[in-house]
């Protein structure tokens, strides 16, 4: 079998990332197997992705200052992410803010 491309499997949600993380959104897939989250960063600066099974998870996880904890996703860059299914995601910036898409879904 080969690699599939990335299949949405819910709805988009989208968060800006700030010095101090926004409010976390929770990224709902419509299947079992929306297990993979698409991540767009549309902004000019790096976003720290938090993430986690509870809101408060996500938000302690967006933290700039600890590194090799949080997953980066660099200016106009897209990527994706394989993590539980439903998961709450929110992001930090070192400075300004970015716009952040997140797609649930399958695939690459």
């Amino acid at each position: 079998m080969g690699i599939m491309a990335f299949t949405p499997m819910g709805n988009t949600v989208t968060f800006t990332a700030a010095v101090t993380p926004p409010t976390p959104v929770q990224a709902v897939s419509t299947t079992i197997g929306g297990t993979q989250y698409r991540v767009h960063n549309l902004g000019n600066a790096a976003v720290y992705i938090g993430f986690g099974a509870t809101a408060n998870a996500a938000t302690t996880m967006a933290n700039v200052s600890v590194v090799g904890s949080t997953l980066s996703v660099m200016p106009n860059s897209v990527e994706v992410f394989t993590l539980n299914a439903n998961t709450y995601f929110t992001g930090a910036t070192t400075s300004g803010t970015a716009v952040v898409n997140i797609t649930p879904g399958d695939g690459l």
